[in-house]
């Protein structure tokens, strides 16, 4: 089954001709999230080809305009296409007084359930699940509070082991899924078969984590350990270290090293200052540090591929 990352936008601050701020949706088996939502993001999802009625969660990492000002814009297209099923909504204490203070003064929304859950720790916490994924923040630090967002794919059932099975005439076909979900068999006799010597292990789960904008913080490292895929934000080069940290952000070294000391899979590098008119001398200074450093491509759909056991 799918799990796919699609880059709406990853620069920073100002949007440009040819480059859009941060959003992104994530699919995993179906379950289509959109994390952040900075301007245009509702035209970039109708590039996407993703349908709007797909979208029932968005997780907002931090309420500075470029993550967060394309969210009344989304909400009041949703209400124009007649949309009547909830919205869940994830992000900072105030962004609820935030968004609906813009929607009651443009009298914008009015079908549909807005639910917000607003967020406050410091430490990393479950905030959303359903049968096919858990989502966990990411506790980071930025000029005031913000996290970012840990998504990991729940295993599938077991695979069964037919020629193990075929050798207990009592196990009928109604029986495999109970044995696929992980249930040992009971004999007549009262002996009992366990579910290993009946299946074999489900494909290992996936993940993804998203760490928008923030300084260099290692105590990040231990919550996005072994990911398969993680964005991390590199706005500015390791010659303007010093501006990085006045400011709040990263340099492309320090993301590459937060990359590499939780041995991460692939790294994506984003959020980059407009300042550099051609990203690679921010990618050629990651991959010094972490080889499987990548630049984000506007519209790009990139797939994690299922693990070998």
């Amino acid at each position: 089954m799918d799990f796919n990352v699609t880059i709406l936008g990853y620069n920073s601050a100002v949007p440009t001709a040819h480059s859009h701020p941060t959003a992104q949706l994530v699919d995993v088996k179906g379950t289509i999230l959109l994390i952040d939502c900075g301007e245009g993001t509702q035209i970039q999802i109708r590039k996407s080809k993703t349908k709007f009625s797909k979208l029932n969660q968005i997780f907002i990492s931090h309420l500075h305009g470029d993550h967060v000002f394309g969210l009344v814009g989304l909400i009041s297209t949703l209400q124009l296409l007649g949309r009547n099923k909830s919205l869940e909504i994830f992000g900072p204490v105030g962004i609820k007084d935030f968004i609906n203070h813009q929607l009651s003064l443009t009298n914008a929304y009015q079908n549909f359930e807005l639910i917000f859950h607003e967020l406050n720790s410091d430490v990393s916490e479950l905030i959303f699940e359903n049968k096919k994924l858990k989502v966990y923040t990411i506790p980071l630090r930025h000029r005031f509070y913000c996290n970012g967002f840990l998504i990991q794919e729940k295993e599938g059932l077991r695979h069964l082991n037919m020629q193990a099975i075929l050798q207990i005439p009592e196990i009928e076909t109604c029986d495999y899924y109970k044995i696929k979900q992980g249930f040992d068999f009971v004999r007549a006799n009262g002996e009992v078969i366990p579910c290993a010597k009946l299946t074999f292990p489900p494909e290992p789960a996936r993940s993804y984590a998203f760490c928008s904008d923030t300084m260099y913080h290692p105590a990040i490292v231990p919550i996005i350990e072994n990911v398969d895929l993680l964005y991390h934000e590199a706005t500015f080069s390791k010659a303007l270290k010093n501006l990085a940290k006045k400011t709040g952000h990263s340099t492309a070294e320090q993301a590459a090293q937060i990359a590499k000391q939780a041995q991460v899979g692939k790294l994506i590098i984003g959020h980059f200052s407009n300042r550099y008119k051609n990203p690679q001398v921010l990618l050629d200074e990651a991959k010094e540090i972490f080889a499987e450093t990548y630049l984000p491509k506007t519209l790009e759909s990139i797939s994690i591929p299922q693990k070998k056991l």
